[in-house]
């Protein structure tokens, strides 16, 4: 997988919690500057972590039932689902050098 992919309410099991592979959520919206911002650094994890790692990105806007699930109240949020549970969660748009200190231990 070397794009990040597009979850829904009703594909949000499937893809991220039933995963064999550790998935990034990126919770946003149009309207949300840091979002566009983090997103490009988003589709190079994706692209670099092939196999390692799944980024899934999650309208909050046109899917209230999972942000609302797991408290997300900020955007962007990501959160860092291993095994169905979530083991990280960063609020803001962060750097990559950042993102990846976060996510490489759970690699």
């Amino acid at each position: 997988m070397t794009a990040p992919i597009t979850v829904t309410d009703a594909t949000f099991a499937d893809e991220v919690l039933s995963s064999d592979t550790p998935v990034l959520v990126d919770f946003w919206a149009d309207w949300c500057g840091p979002c566009r911002m983090i997103a490009p650094v988003l589709e190079q994890i994706a692209a670099e972590q092939d196999g390692k790692i799944k980024i899934a990105k999650i309208d909050y806007d046109a899917n209230p039932v999972t942000p609302n699930k797991y408290g997300v109240m900020g955007l962007p949020t990501l959160l860092l689902y291993k095994n169905g549970e979530v083991v990280e969660q960063i609020v803001g748009a962060k750097p990559k050098r950042a993102l990846m200190k976060i996510l490489e231990p759970h690699l």
